[in-house]
């Protein structure tokens, strides 16, 4: 699995962040709002509350001029200078309490019965504070407890919602071509999903029914061009051999007979790869790979000129069939002959759980990761097929190796690691 799908985030943890998110923003504005909103009510309140009471107070001196108020709440004085209605915050020493408290208050003078009096009413904040918190904090355990409460059930229900998809999403997963079962989905209530599946389900059968007659045609097509080919490199044999021929004829007659083995040759790998995508490879007996490799060695050191050498360090058994073991030690080791330079020797690591197949080269592939596809090939040489490595990487495939390859201190290394 790569960084990308790593850094993916499930489809129910992605809503239900989302749906935290946006409560969390919700809850904050929201309660910002009722904190701001609140406030400016109390305060109006407050002002009202003392613009009533500075009435009252107006009216009571118009009854009793010596009135001289509640200190330090109501205040009364006679002054010679008008002023007008002033609103302010003033802290205030408060005997009852015995503490200073903030206090709102609202002074100014009024003429009554031609004498100006400074009136001051003030009322204490320090309660409308408490209402206000105690708003807000009883606003956001409720909102909190119904944010809580929504997630939950939009958790279950989206869980109960998408559990079809889920499930089809893992059918998907395991279904294969080469099983002849067709793709069975489980059905939904939601429309969207129903239709997707039948959609999936007629795609899957179509492309079931296109992969068998593919693989019929390629195993038709293989298996009827050997006989052919057999046939046409027997009658140049005969007419070598046989007829009189000139030393131009021998030569066209030649490099048509290689021709022809060339395509033998490569009608094989087909054929061996087609056996391996249908599955008829199914002995799983333990081999050796170090045997394997040691045998494979040995047959094409005894064909090429070039020393193969061979470093265990420890052993590799594997269940696998053992004729597909000695392909995948025949292709390694004769792709790094076949591409070796400078006669230098190939060699061969075998060493934690990993086989290591080196040999010199002068500059890295244009295209390193296009390497074990098929009929890929930088060489120019007319008997490489394009088909060797990809046959490796089949097999790796088929039984869970893994194959790669890099370029280092001009050395090609190509490695499988088996899982053992």
């Amino acid at each position: 699995m790569n960084n990308k799908e790593n850094n993916r985030t499930p489809l129910l943890r992605k809503a239900s962040k989302t749906f935290l998110i946006t409560s969390i923003i919700i809850m904050i504005l929201s309660g910002a709002a009722l904190y701001i909103y609140t406030k400016w009510l109390l305060q109006n309140e407050i002002e009202e509350e003392l613009y009533s009471e500075k009435n009252r107070v107006e009216h009571l001196l118009e009854q009793n001029p010596e009135l001289v108020g509640i200190p330090p709440i109501i205040t009364a004085e006679k002054t010679e200078i008008a002023q007008p209605n002033i609103l302010v915050d003033t802290l205030i020493y408060d005997p009852l309490q015995d503490e200073i408290e903030l206090f709102r208050q609202l002074s100014g003078t009024k003429n009554i019965n031609g004498q100006n009096y400074m009136i001051t009413v003030r009322a204490m904040t320090i309660e409308s504070e408490n209402i206000l918190f105690a708003i807000l904090f009883t606003f956001l355990v409720v909102i909190l407890l119904a944010f809580i409460f929504l997630f939950y059930l939009n958790k279950s229900r989206n869980e109960k919602l998408w559990k079809p998809f889920f499930v089809n999403l893992d059918r998907l997963k395991s279904f294969s071509l080469r099983s002849n079962q067709p793709l069975s989905l489980e059905d939904s209530e939601i429309l969207e999903f129903h239709e997707l599946n039948r959609e999936m389900e007629d795609l899957t059968a179509k492309i079931q029914i296109d992969y068998r007659n593919l693989k019929q045609f390629t195993e038709d097509i293989s298996h009827e061009m050997q006989t052919p080919l057999a046939i046409m490199q027997a009658k140049i044999e005969t007419i070598i051999n046989d007829i009189d021929i000139n030393e131009a004829q021998f030569n066209e007659f030649s490099s048509l007979q290689t021709d022809i083995g060339r395509l033998k040759k490569l009608n094989k790998k087909l054929i061996l790869l087609a056996k391996i995508e249908n599955n008829q490879f199914t002995g799983t007996e333990t081999t050796s790979i170090n045997t394997t490799f040691k045998e494979t060695i040995q047959n094409i050191q005894e064909l090429a000129a070039i020393n193969i050498k061979l470093k265990e360090e420890n052993t590799i058994e594997v269940p696998m069939d053992g004729s597909l073991a000695r392909v995948l030690c025949n292709n390694l080791v004769s792709n790094a002959v076949k591409h070796n330079s400078n006669n230098q020797p190939v060699l061969v690591v075998i060493k934690d759980g990993s086989v290591l197949v080196i040999n010199s080269g002068t500059e890295v592939l244009e295209r390193p990761d296009q390497v074990f596809e098929r009929f890929y090939k930088e060489s120019k040489k007319r008997d490489s097929t394009g088909l060797g490595l990809s046959i490796v990487k089949k097999i790796c495939d088929y039984y869970g190796f893994t194959p790669s390859y890099r370029f280092e201190n001009n050395k090609h290394i190509f490695q499988v690691h088996f899982v053992v």
